[in-house]
């Protein structure tokens, strides 16, 4: 294992900016490498749920570690995801991964951890949502509707202003995703490879888009247009 592509995971922006979580996660990955003599490319974090499978920073991730022919190494295997139809498509992606509290697990043991951990999941779920109905029930406003949430952000009321800024967000999230693949897109381009001849390139390689489909000639140049 001469190469790992570390991935870390929290679940709120105050973990993500106080760095609580953090600390504990690179230190499993790096006394990890050096237990296995090897080098830590480079490492993406993440603030996001690990019940959402569209993560921007994990899907970057798996794309480096298959080029760089690494391995994604993570420090505990919730923190790779709580859903168990994603990571059986991640250990079907042929890109090896190993969760640094269990590095001897088989794809049986991942399996059964990870439904296990999305058991646990949606239960959590399960609660909050049962909290927040009883909460409702009671008069208690919630999300945009309590007093003062608006204070001082009155022109981020409306819906147009919401739109375009969710599509601007969306646009940046998706060229951030395939920043990896840019230099190969644009080889392949100064080369003469059409769009689709591109796309079909990706998806033999492995690759797949932020929502998790195959390539298309369309979605490479839209890509390429950012």
């Amino acid at each position: 294992m001469p190469n790992i592509i570390a991935y870390y995971r929290v679940s709120t922006k105050q973990q993500g900016q106080s760095g609580l979580g953090l600390d504990g996660q690179r230190s499993a990955v790096r006394e990890f490498a050096e237990r296995q003599g090897a080098t830590i490319l480079r490492d993406y974090t993440e603030v996001e749920s690990g019940k959402k499978s569209d993560r921007i920073e994990l899907l970057k991730a798996i794309g480096h570690a298959k080029l760089a022919k690494a391995t994604l190494v993570v420090a505990k295997l919730d923190r790779l995801s709580r859903n168990v139809a994603f990571l059986s498509s991640l250990m079907e992606s042929g890109v090896d991964f190993v969760a640094c509290d269990n590095p001897n697990a088989n794809r049986l043991t991942v399996h059964i951890l990870a439904a296990v951990a999305e058991d646990e999941a949606q239960r959590i779920s399960d609660r909050t949502k049962a909290a927040l109905a009883a909460a409702k029930a009671r008069g208690v406003k919630l999300g945009s509707a309590r007093d003062g949430h608006w204070a001082g952000r009155e022109d981020r009321r409306g819906w147009q202003e919401a739109t375009k800024a969710a599509a601007i967000a969306r646009t940046k999230a998706a060229t951030d995703a395939y920043s990896f693949l840019i230099p190969t897109i644009q080889e392949m381009r100064e080369q003469g490879a059409s769009y689709q001849a591109i796309a079909g390139r990706l998806n033999s390689d492995g690759h797949f888009t932020s929502a998790g489909k195959q390539w298309t000639a369309t979605a490479v140049w839209r890509v390429t247009s950012h």
